[in-house]
């Protein structure tokens, strides 16, 4: 139950009551009885879709266009704060949003996020530094705050036993707005040139986006307001927020993000730039998980999501395991395909598309399945087994597979969304209705978090790899005749791919020139398979995990937990 620990009585009173679930006059048998659904329920609906759309275009220009973008400013190896804001911002804001949301209403904190997400396209369209660009990406970010609100309305304003559908037609929206990202973006800038300005037209697309979907939410999205909304005082709704837990989560997780980003770029971990940054980000975490534990039971860890069965803690685990495994198909997938495969980035983005269609059609077919036959274990089960199969074949790939990766897309696809719609609907049926938008928060959160760690561990492991870039390419080239004296230049000229600068080297012939980008190329597959092997290990002991949850068939039910159409309206035989 919701409790604050400072106050009066009375504010305690108040906050020991957590916001209803449904209007009062809902009659028991909607358990059971069909709910006759119109046209203000789905533009509702359709209106936090399209919010859901814009997030994506931009995640998406920040990974598939993060290399080009960051090579744009001279600053290669500043890419990481491009979606790092986003996922941090993301994992902080989430269940602050979500919370808050309880006691104001979930409208404004979808509304003026997404405005917000406008503005940083913004930014980021008219950026004339790496500084003003990344600061761009953090005002995107906080559009990402009301991420779990979209799951959260797109369940509560639908039956609990449309759960799955809800949750694929959020999937199918996620991969809409990666795939038009992809090809827009990839159409604004087919060749990859850094000297291009075409992602400053994709982030002005972005920002007409994002205005768009505020004003429709805006005009579509007007759920009635809950008794407890109508009641406490806005003092009263503050103190109930869990503010030390928020300052300890964001202090903590940015801290530990940016000791792994120092990490081999250009700092050993011994070094205190890596080392005090780590431990300090480590210990906040300690201390906000004691917080949490002992000290505030009522706040973004709220026990009561922990207290009903196992399904919630389990479903929290694979979505972490989840979220590690979306960010490094969305940051390095695209990036090898651009590298080792295709120079034509309309190319990239269709090989990338290739996993986004297939996402929607598994989505579709799981929430089919969810709602059909009310089971969820099996499918998650599978989902992760899949997950597991496409990293192998990733992790097995090289300047030979190109064809086979054109296929390996389909895999993580349908992986990716059935585990989504799967691991929402049995963490939301699996917690207190009145808890549906803590439950979310904390789910968006923590598969943000693990793609947080995920992007830091990724970089870690490519970084390392690419560190021997330099004495790869010596190893290849020196024997074939160019002399140790011009290898500094003939590297710095192969790796800006300037080959006017590379001819001019005395002694570069065609034999030296291949076996240096050979070197090169390699090195770079090396990279990539560490980050394929890594993320395969998370996403198979997830494939475990995913087999000790059971199936809640009980609660797909024809319950609507928050309508945004009256009752005589729903229920009116």
């Amino acid at each position: 139950m919701l409790q604050t620990e400072n106050g009066s009585d009375a504010v305690t009173k108040e906050a020991d009551e957590c916001p209803p679930s449904e209007p009062s006059d809902v009659p028991d048998e909607a358990l059971e009885r069909r709910a006759h659904l119109h046209a203000k329920t789905f533009l509702a609906v359709f209106a936090v879709l399209l919010i859901y759309f814009a997030q994506l275009v931009s995640l998406v220009g920040a990974g598939a266009q993060g290399q080009t973008i960051a090579a744009h400013f001279g600053s290669p190896t500043s890419v990481v704060w491009f979606t790092g804001p986003i996922t941090i911002l993301t994992v902080v804001l989430g269940p602050i949003f979500s919370h808050a949301a309880d006691y104001w209403g979930r409208k404004w904190f979808l509304i003026v996020p997404t405005v917000l997400g406008g503005a940083g396209s913004i930014i980021v369209g008219r950026a004339s530094s790496i500084g003003m660009c990344i600061s761009g990406f953090t005002v995107i970010g906080i559009a990402f705050g009301a991420q779990p609100l979209l799951h959260t309305v797109t369940s509560e304003v639908l039956p609990r036993r449309w759960r799955g559908y809800g949750q694929a037609a959020d999937m199918v929206s996620n991969s809409t707005g990666s795939i038009f990202g992809l090809l827009v973006g990839g159409a604004l800038n087919r060749t990859n040139d850094p000297e291009s300005d075409g992602f400053r037209s994709y982030f002005y697309i972005a920002m007409a986006i994002y205005f768009l979907a505020a004003v429709l939410c805006f005009f579509a999205y007007n759920p009635p307001r809950t008794e407890i909304q109508r009641r406490l005082t806005h003092r009263e709704k503050l103190a109930n927020l869990d503010w030390i837990g928020y300052i300890l989560l964001a202090a903590g997780l940015v801290l530990f993000c940016i000791a792994l980003s120092f990490f081999k770029n250009p700092f050993e971990f011994g070094d205190p730039h890596v080392a005090a940054t780590f431990a300090v980000g480590l210990a906040l975490a300690v201390v906000l998980i004691v917080y949490e534990t002992y000290f505030k039971k009522d706040g973004m860890f709220h026990h009561g999501l922990f207290t009903g069965n196992r399904n919630f803690s389990l479903s929290l685990f694979c979505v972490f395991a989840e979220g590690i495994a979306f960010f490094a198909a969305n940051n390095y997938f695209a990036f090898q395909v651009g590298v080792l495969y295709e120079t034509d980035a309309v190319l990239v983005g269709a090989r990338y598309s290739i996993m986004l269609i297939s996402a929607s059609a598994g989505a579709v077919l799981t929430g089919w399945y969810c709602a059909v036959f009310k089971k969820v274990r099996w499918a998650t089960v599978l989902a992760f087994a899949i997950f597991v199969a496409f990293f192998a074949c990733m992790a097995t790939s090289d300047l030979e597979t190109d064809t086979p990766v054109w296929g390996y897309p389909v895999l993580l696809g349908f992986a990716l969304g059935m585990t989504l719609t799967t691991l929402v609907t049995v963490a939301q049926l699996s917690t207190p209705p009145e808890l549906i938008a803590i439950a979310s928060g904390l789910i968006i959160s923590i598969r943000s978090l693990g793609g947080t760690i995920g992007i830091a561990i990724y970089n870690a492991l490519f970084n390392d790899a690419m560190s021997h870039m330099g004495d790869n390419i010596a190893t290849a080239v020196i024997p074939e005749g160019l002399s140790p004296d011009d290898l500094g230049d003939f590297i710095v000229a192969l790796t800006a791919h300037n080959s006017s600068a590379l001819a001019s080297i005395p002694g570069v012939t065609p034999e030296v020139a291949q076996a240096g980008i050979v070197a090169m190329l390699n090195t770079y597959v090396q990279g990539f398979q560490h980050v394929w092997t890594a993320a395969a290990c998370f996403v198979a002991l997830a494939t475990i995990v995913s087999a000790l949850l059971f199936d809640p068939r009980e609660e797909f039910n024809n319950r609507i937990d928050a309508p945004v159409e009256k009752t005589s309206e729903l229920y009116d035989t």
